[in-house]
């Protein structure tokens, strides 16, 4: 098959969940040599950076295909208005065309293939900014429309997509996301994170959140939690670690953390670079992650590859995830939390059979399993496409 894949996420600086899914889906895809691909992007500006960027994908079995003359943020503006067909800005002619970003603009070519992580613009409004939000209402029932295929990262985000799309169930195809065990595994020396801990200073033990500081991501209960621990063990506890870029509405974290008088006790390294996750995810006592809504959550999974048990609400699609390998609190349950963290911190054979039970969880998903799922559901898509063509 000629597969095209719209890559413009891999220039992210700071990648989060997305540009993380792009690059690893797109390094696997591109291992299969039976295919060809062709790796579409908009480099109006620095031009030379990012295709400099993309020799690491260019392979015997691979074009790497560039729009130099149309700004991809105007493109975004009029496609509405003036429906400039997305086949013009490339020349190849693929027989599937995989978007990774929610949209697809109109006249794309082949088979149209959409990545739809989860509804959390329908469930939980509250919790995303509001020009965000009104960018989704505004695109996302045209790209179900548009969509041959609808690609999701879990079958809680299925449902979703049926409930608030009204999308036909055997349009989406549920391809989880996932980890490479190169990196995050439990064999990571204690060299490393030691090393980890001086450059992002970092006390010894620490309890861990790492993700985007925003709404969604339901902090707050995190910060009660440990005040509650605080209150009944005193100063003489891990300290708590906030890792991560600062997303919206952030200040009404710091504001709790006033509030309950912790701010000798909670550290924020801010982002985190890729290189470094695996150790600080290994050094902590266990990781914290009670978000209100994923469509997936690759954070916790991460953790229970280095070996780390996890903590997280039961909500969405968290439970899919973590199976019987981690913990699960209901999301607003803030002294369950409580309770687990100072058993896990007090009792190391209790965190080992956590961390154990979580580093097997997290062997059922990998990047390349990942990847090999989605070749399987190309080909037969593709196949009912040609089948539908040749009886016309």
């Amino acid at each position: 098959m000629k597969i095209a894949l719209d890559v413009q996420s891999l220039f992210e600086e700071k990648k989060t969940g997305i540009g993380w899914t792009v690059k690893m889906m797109t390094e696997n895809l591109l291992k299969d040599e039976k295919n060809e691909f062709y790796l579409n992007y908009f480099s109006f500006r620095n031009q030379n950076e990012k295709r400099k960027r993309l020799e690491e994908y260019q392979k015997k079995n691979t074009t790497i295909a560039c729009c130099k003359w149309m700004p991809l943020g105007i493109y975004r503006r009029i496609w509405n208005l003036i429906p400039l067909p997305y086949s013009m800005f490339f020349q190849e002619k693929p027989e599937i065309t995989q978007f990774f970003n929610y949209v697809i603009p109109p006249g794309a070519k082949g088979v149209k293939a959409v990545y739809i992580y989860d509804m959390v613009y329908k469930a939980c409004p509250e919790t995303m900014e509001a020009a965000t939000r009104a960018y989704m209402e505004k695109e996302m029932e045209t790209s179900c429309r548009r969509a041959d295929l609808i690609i999701t990262i879990s079958e809680f985000s299925k449902q979703e997509i049926i409930k608030y799309m009204q999308v036909a169930p055997e349009k989406i195809a549920v391809v989880p996301c996932g980890i490479d065990h190169s990196v995050f595994h439990d064999k990571i020396k204690e060299e490393a994170v030691a090393k980890m801990r001086a450059k992002y200073h970092l006390a010894e033990p620490y309890f861990l959140y790492l993700g985007t500081l925003e709404p969604r991501k339901n902090i707050p209960v995190i910060i009660r939690a440990y005040a509650e621990l605080r209150k009944r063990k005193g100063d003489h506890i891990p300290k708590l670690v906030l890792a991560g870029k600062c997303g919206w509405g952030y200040d009404a974290i710091f504001a709790l953390i006033q509030e309950l008088k912790l701010e000798d006790m909670v550290l924020f390294p801010g982002y985190v670079e890729e290189t470094d996750k695996p150790a600080m995810l290994r050094g902590a006592v266990c990781f914290l992650f009670p978000s209100l809504y994923e469509g997936f959550g690759i954070p916790p999974l991460e953790a229970m590859a280095c070996g780390t048990p996890v903590i997280v609400s039961d909500a969405a699609s968290l439970p899919e995830v973590v199976g019987d390998g981690g913990i699960q609190v209901q999301r607003e349950d803030y002294e369950s939390m409580s309770r687990y963290m100072e058993q896990l911190s007090g009792d190391s054979a209790y965190r080992e059979q956590w961390g154990l039970a979580g580093s097997e969880q997290s062997k059922k998903f990998s990047w390349k399993k990942s990847a090999e799922a989605l070749l399987e559901v190309y080909k037969t898509v593709y196949a009912k496409k040609k089948d539908a063509f040749s009886r016309m």
